[in-house]
């Protein structure tokens, strides 16, 4: 078995096989009570086709597996239902840099019904497979703690994998709140950077508006999945854990929300900030500019070729500099009290 490959069998809920070849898929899916997962990440075309063509996959929910890039959606077809979500995580910060730190990982998810067993077929599209995105194994430990659910087949594997998919998306949320709220914190700190806040506003609001992108499809996605299984004949004990799934997605949705909001309140206020703070030094310069207008009248009357009171006599140079230091002091306390400078 490939290290990008990965199947398991259970029967009645109870692990019985592991990592056994793909050539055995369609056999188990045809033993009673059988519930099959298989997992591929970063697969070859050829292997997909072969898998899909084996086990009866739409053409269409293949192509979208092989494409480039796929919307959040879920499909709903005769024998299987197909579903494509996104995990997400944040990557390091870099200083200066506008690029997105949001990480992507695609999951292709094909559910099966089969008559006798059924089974979950995901299709792993990672940017780096050495650091994944998507945490599989921890998908699978879900699974061993509520090993008593997989009895109920195809949907409790699915839910597993949902949740950690939608878990994941809370902890960006998380993350990038708690950014925006620093940002917020430095907004009326006369030390912070104006450049720096602004590069780090531009980066968030980049990085939000492509996770809302992944985060708001995943209503619908649930919502699918859950008007089939009221149209079915699945097992009503996992319909709380659905409506608590749903619950979780609702509130990611709202908090992506919330978060725009503020985003935008962060891009508003700096700007009224920068305006304030212009209008502040404008006032500081105009005020100073008036007290250094003082000595230039000054000694520019003094400076006239022309007789004056006090002219070739000390008195005048004297009561020159007392006019200039009075008159510049009045004008200093005057701003002064006025916030001027």
């Amino acid at each position: 078995m490939s290290d990008n490959c990965r199947t398991r069998l259970w029967f009645d809920g109870e692990l019985k096989a592991e990592n056994f070849p793909l050539a055995d898929v369609s056999e188990h899916l045809h033993e009673q009570g059988a519930l099959v997962w298989v997992d591929m990440c970063n697969p070859d075309h050829r292997i997909v086709c072969e898998l899909a063509d084996e086990l009866g996959f739409d053409q269409n929910a293949v192509e979208d597996v092989v494409a480039r890039s796929e919307r959040t959606k879920a499909t709903r077809y005769a024998t299987h239902t197909f579903l494509t979500v996104y995990a997400t995580a944040l990557g390091p910060q870099v200083a200066n840099d506008l690029e997105s730190r949001l990480l992507t990982a695609r999951v292709s998810i094909f559910v099966l019904h089969g008559a006798e067993g059924s089974g979950v077929v995901t299709v792993r599209h990672e940017t780096d497979a050495q650091h994944p995105v998507f945490d599989i194994d921890e998908v699978v430990r879900r699974w061993d703690d509520n090993s008593d659910l997989l009895r109920l087949g195809s949907p409790a594997l699915l839910h597993g994998l949902l949740d950690v998919v939608v878990d994941g998306q809370f902890d960006t949320i998380q993350q990038l709140d708690d950014a925006i709220e620093s940002l917020e914190d430095g907004l009326f700190d006369d030390r912070a950077q104006t450049r720096k806040i602004q590069r780090d506003t531009y980066r968030l609001r980049k990085e939000l508006v492509e996770l809302r992108r992944i985060v708001l499809p995943m209503r619908e996605v649930i919502n699918t999945i859950m008007r089939r299984r009221a149209e079915g004949a699945d097992s009503v004990e996992l319909d709380g854990w659905y409506a608590d799934l749903y619950d979780h997605v609702i509130r990611a949705a709202e908090w992506t929300e919330s978060l725009r909001d503020m985003i935008t309140t962060v891009f508003e206020t700096n700007l009224s900030l920068q305006d304030a703070r212009l209008n502040t030094i404008m006032k500081k310069l105009t005020g100073w500019a008036a007290i250094i207008a003082v000595p230039t009248a000054v000694t520019g009357w003094y400076g006239q070729n022309v007789p004056y009171p006090g002219f070739q006599d000390m008195a005048g140079v004297v009561s020159s500099a007392a006019i200039i230091v009075i008159v510049s002091a009045l004008l200093y306390v005057a701003f002064k009290r006025n916030n001027w400078i």
